[in-house]
């Protein structure tokens, strides 16, 4: 049972539930460090006027992108208070705000009510931290979660710290009526259908909306109907929008290319060159988040990205280790010279002063 203070998604406001529905470019928001790696409240509020202008449906503020160490400088509830605080000063239109939560239960829940008393609209749940649990333990964790605001499934790649769920986990997940979305990210074919196949099972396709996490593939995920046949139905998920670190640089093109890809979904009809458009992104990923080096310098190319456009004006990160890998600058050189669609700068140089201002 909920309590009274606890906030149900039929609470939220018929625009964001609506934003959150129809699909949204929704960036996760990375943390702006000076060169002394102190907090740098300017560069995180230009950052945040930047995604909101480029046409953001929203915002993920406290994620992986962010820096789960946060928690550990005192910075996790400063950083969800000015995103939240700039987008209300900032715009007028409805916009989706997430908060990461994670952890064992305890913190979760805390951090789901220190979101909720900001203002958020839901939490993205990571499970990272229950490794070795049972699927009741999952459940009862989420539940426990829910009991406080809207959740968004998380199912993050098992590369990097996440946990192989399965389809009866997705079904029993699905089934917990505070569920708003997904965000499918296990950059695996088999487990991104076991998402859709477990919603379907629940009978909660109307409730929950799936955003693509998959870096590996944005636009195949976002043309794809996900065909599930369970008991005497047939049910086509799509998904309808991306929760992700790599749309946190060039977020202009990312909007754009949602918009594009989403008039080809309703025409019913995918000309080869948008599905090419898979292979750019995919290849451009690469190199912002890092696969050569399992990962490694996933968030400070994502820096290095909003360094070269002023946005930041460092790319430190807070553990003073996390930096490029070799090869990462001279790669992002490549994508400016091989994709200069895919870039933002003019964009970018043309509101940067006012950003900052």
């Amino acid at each position: 049972m909920m309590s009274n203070s606890a906030l149900h998604w039929h609470d939220l406001p018929a625009p964001v539930i609506a934003q959150l529905r129809h699909g949204a470019v929704i960036p996760a928001h990375p943390l702006a460090l000076g060169p002394d790696r102190e907090f740098d409240r300017e560069s995180q509020r230009a950052i945040s006027r930047y995604y909101i202008d480029a046409g953001s449906g929203g915002l993920a503020v406290g994620v992986h992108t962010t820096q789960f160490a946060i928690r550990e400088v005192g910075l996790y509830r400063p950083v969800l208070e000015l995103a939240i605080e700039t987008a209300r000063d900032w715009t007028d239109r409805p916009l989706v705000m997430i908060a990461g939560a994670v952890g064992k239960t305890a913190q979760a829940v805390e951090e789901a009510r220190t979101a909720r008393a900001l203002g958020y609209h839901a939490v993205l749940l990571s499970l990272a931290a229950l490794k070795g649990a049972s699927e009741d333990e999952l459940i009862e964790h989420c539940s426990a979660v829910a009991r406080e605001m809207p959740l968004v499934g998380f199912y993050l790649q098992t590369v990097v710290g996440g946990i192989a769920l399965s389809r009866a986990f997705w079904a029993r997940f699905a089934a917990i009526d505070n569920v708003v979305a997904v965000k499918v990210a296990p950059f695996n074919r088999y487990r991104t259908l076991d998402v859709a196949v477990g919603v379907v099972q629940a009978q909660a396709e109307d409730r929950i909306t799936l955003y693509t996490g998959n870096d590996d593939h944005i636009v195949a995920d976002l043309v794809t109907p996900l065909v599930v046949r369970t008991g005497n139905r047939q049910v086509i998920m799509r998904f309808q929008g991306g929760l992700l670190g790599h749309w946190s640089v060039w977020t202009r093109g990312a909007v754009e290319m949602l918009q594009r890809l989403k008039l080809a979904v309703s025409a019913g009809s995918i000309p080869p060159e948008v599905l090419a458009l898979d292979s750019f992104v995919t290849d451009c990923n690469s190199v912002v988040f890092d696969v050569d080096h399992d990962f490694a310098g996933c968030i400070a190319g994502c820096h290095e990205i909003l360094r070269r456009q002023g946005l930041m004006t460092s790319i430190e990160c807070l553990d003073p280790h996390e930096t490029l890998s070799p090869g990462q600058g001279a790669g992002i050189d490549r994508l400016y010279a091989t994709y200069p669609e895919v870039n933002d700068d003019a964009f970018v140089a043309a509101n940067l002063a006012r950003w900052r201002s």
